[in-house]
């Protein structure tokens, strides 16, 4: 749901208006992270990569995605 507004929006932006919402729900996501609201932050950091496929964001959800691996691991391995 949140991919396809993003890409209706980014059709009618132009390219630094991209980048800087996309900067913006990098930042999102980065406050969603931390208050592990981790749903929420993997949400912000996809819109703001189909935005801008050169974000930070890119970065910071393989992370989070690592990092959630790690718990989930962690609390079946005791």
């Amino acid at each position: 749901m949140y991919l396809c507004a993003a890409k209706i929006a980014k059709k009618q932006m132009t390219p630094d208006d991209a980048k800087a919402q996309a900067e913006q729900l990098y930042q999102q996501g980065n406050a969603y992270r931390k208050e592990q609201q981790w749903d929420k932050a993997l949400n912000a950091y996809e819109q703001a990569y189909s935005l801008d496929p050169t974000s930070p964001a890119v970065h910071a959800r393989q992370m989070l995605m690592q990092i959630l691996e790690y718990r989930c691991k962690a609390m079946y391995n005791p």
